[in-house]
């Protein structure tokens, strides 16, 4: 019998949970109440600051109370061109404006929309990473259709929420790390996942793919869905394998390379 292999001893928690001590909170809109089913709420935003471990920044903004002589202050994610001082306005009777929350069915086909909820009152659950965000494809009785980041499309309730505007801190990835220093420290905020030492540099006790006298697998690495956790490395349950071919958009290149 073989090791217990890292993707086992990822579920038990331990070393490799993540690193929450120095962030700053849960990114979240307001809870879904009154003023917002049936008006509006005006907020100032007070600070945009860094959040470790989160290539986003988050803004804090501070609502009035309505119902009590204090300040409601809320951590949401940032949205581009939103700035100290500025005023944001959440509830159904908002304006459609940078920054501001609106339910997705007052906002129209179109619209640029960033943490959106997929549930009504789940305070915000898809786009939520920098630079991304969904659009508003279309309303249909009720719900409203979605383009997602990942391009796929998906229908929700038109009363969930959606923040108009696109994340903050886009462009991140598109620097690269350069040097294994900055991967350490980037890391080294989320959680213990680097350096990730490849299956077939193992031994064959500590891995499915370690062993051999040189560095290759040996068999298929597809995996069933119902394969045992110490099994479970490679392709799991893969429907297709292989790189992506065909699809209108190469061939459309193919086509205008040849005129040219």
């Amino acid at each position: 019998m073989g090791r217990v292999i890292r993707g086992q001893r990822k579920g038990h928690g331990s070393i490799f949970k993540s690193h929450t001590h120095h962030r700053k909170g849960a990114a979240k809109m307001r809870a879904l109440d009154f003023a917002e089913r049936k008006g509006f709420i005006k907020g100032v935003v007070k600070d945009i600051i860094h959040d470790p471990g989160r290539g986003a920044p988050l803004a804090k903004v501070n609502f009035r109370n309505p119902y009590k002589y204090k300040l409601d202050k809320e951590l949401f994610i940032s949205v581009e061109g939103m700035y100290t001082g500025q005023y944001i306005y959440c509830g159904k009777n908002a304006v459609l404006a940078i920054g501001n929350i609106l339910p997705l069915s007052e906002m129209p086909e179109g619209t640029v929309v960033c943490n959106v909820e997929e549930k009504v009152g789940d305070r915000g659950a898809l786009a939520r990473a920098s630079g991304k965000y969904a659009t508003i494809t279309g309303h249909f009785g009720g719900k409203t259709q979605l383009k997602l980041p990942s391009g796929s499309k998906k229908l929700v309730d038109g009363r969930c929420r959606g923040t108009v505007g696109i994340v903050a801190g886009g462009g991140r990835v598109e620097k690269p790390l350069l040097k294994a220093g900055r991967a350490y420290w980037k890391y080294k905020s989320k959680r213990n996942a680097w350096p990730r030492v490849r299956g077939v540099a193992m031994n064959p006790v500590e891995h499915p793919h370690g062993g051999g006298n040189h560095q290759h697998i040996g068999f298929s690495s597809c995996k069933s869905r119902y394969a045992s956790s110490g099994q479970k490395v490679g392709l799991i349950a893969a429907r297709r394998t292989g790189r992506r071919t065909g699809g209108s958009s190469g061939k459309k290149e193919i086509i205008d390379d040849k005129i040219k």
